[in-house]
């Protein structure tokens, strides 16, 4: 004989966990059937391809797909050609100041220092030095000529005799009395001839022509 209790209380385990599980089961069954059925809609259809993804939808491409831009080219490095003008080393010479002095003083001083000069004259009776070129103090080489510009006109002076002297004579003492020897015939031997004559009057700067060889008289006789 049973009670009241016992037959309710097995009534209320019919209802308990044993129909949630069913329920739940129930469920999951039907999301996979319509999964399924899904699936087999697609393949029905005939569609051979896969879906579209999110990431093809939007038209991004996977990272090894992209084009990467050509590298830079570096630009070639210019190197600066040498400068070919070496530097000028000091000699401890300069150029004198002779501005104010008289050209042929200035001359002897410039002869002294070993360096050369050509005047330029200018008009007028003053014999004084106006300017050089180098400028005073300017370093300067032994044999450099350096201008020197007189104020006035070049003076009168005689020519030498020449003949007979040595050209390399001659030529110097053409340049102490302000002339400028040319040679014709070259430099070595004794002067034969000479233009202008010897004591002619000319002016500084003029050129005189001296003429050197061996003179016809100085010849050696053949042996008889």
């Amino acid at each position: 004989m049973t009670d009241g209790t016992t037959d309710r209380e097995t009534g209320r385990d019919d209802t308990g966990p044993d129909r949630v599980t069913l329920m739940v089961g129930g469920g999951i069954a039907a999301a996979l059937l319509a999964v399924i059925g899904a699936a087999g809609g697609w393949v029905l259809a005939g569609d051979e391809k896969p879906p579209v993804t999110p990431a093809e939808a939007t038209g991004s491409r996977s990272p090894s797909a992209q084009t990467s831009p050509p590298p830079r080219e570096r630009p070639t490095p210019t190197t600066a050609a040498p400068s070919s003008t070496a530097p000028t080393r000091p000699t401890g010479l300069a150029v004198p100041d002779l501005v104010g002095m008289d050209f042929e003083e200035a001359r002897e001083e410039l002869r002294g220092l070993g360096l050369g000069w050509q005047f330029v004259f200018g008009s007028g009776n003053s014999s004084s030095v106006l300017s050089t070129n180098p400028t005073a103090g300017t370093p300067v080489r032994r044999g450099v000529t350096v201008v020197v510009t007189v104020a006035g006109s070049a003076p009168p002076n005689s020519v030498p005799d020449l003949l007979g002297m040595k050209c390399r004579d001659a030529a110097a003492e053409l340049v102490d009395n302000g002339f400028s020897p040319r040679y014709p015939n070259g430099r070595s031997g004794t002067v034969t001839a000479q233009e202008p004559e010897g004591g002619a009057v000319r002016k500084w700067n003029d050129i005189v022509y001296i003429s050197c060889g061996t003179p016809s008289g100085d010849e050696s006789a053949s042996p008889q």
